[in-house]
């Protein structure tokens, strides 16, 4: 697989208006982006640090797989992603390695990329990110 570099570190949060300020005000990070994404039923706000994103994911309605999430373990640190040229062959690839996918198609996700999780029992129990 071709990863360029990391695209973001997805950071599940209550709240991204209350987290906010430590992001802007104590790491001096300027978001620059929070757009919410119906499907995922997911508010996200951007940070850039670098070549890296910090994305912040705040769960829109209880049911939503942040929420889940939070109730489960809390804030946190929720995925990595990585930045391939192509997902759908990256999915190819790592599925004839054995690896279980959650998305066996490339779907849409925030800031306009094409997005798919691979399940974390395959991964070091990290959940993982392809995007394009």
């Amino acid at each position: 697989m071709d990863i360029s570099h990391i695209e973001h570190i997805g950071i599940a949060v209550k709240s991204i208006e209350n987290s906010l300020p430590y992001y802007e005000t104590v790491l001096g990070l300027k978001c620059y982006n929070i757009e919410e994404v119906a499907d995922q039923k997911v508010k996200t706000a951007f940070f850039k640090v670098g070549q890296t994103k910090i994305e912040l994911l705040e769960p829109t309605s209880e049911d939503s797989t942040i929420a889940k999430f939070i109730e489960k373990k809390g804030e946190g640190v929720h995925h990595i992603a990585f930045a391939v040229p192509d997902v759908a062959n990256a999915l190819a690839e790592v599925e004839s390695k054995g690896v279980t996918l959650i998305d066996k198609a490339p779907r849409n996700g925030a800031e306009g990329l094409s997005i798919a999780f691979l399940h974390p029992r395959s991964t070091g129990s990290v959940l993982t990110e392809l995007c394009q």
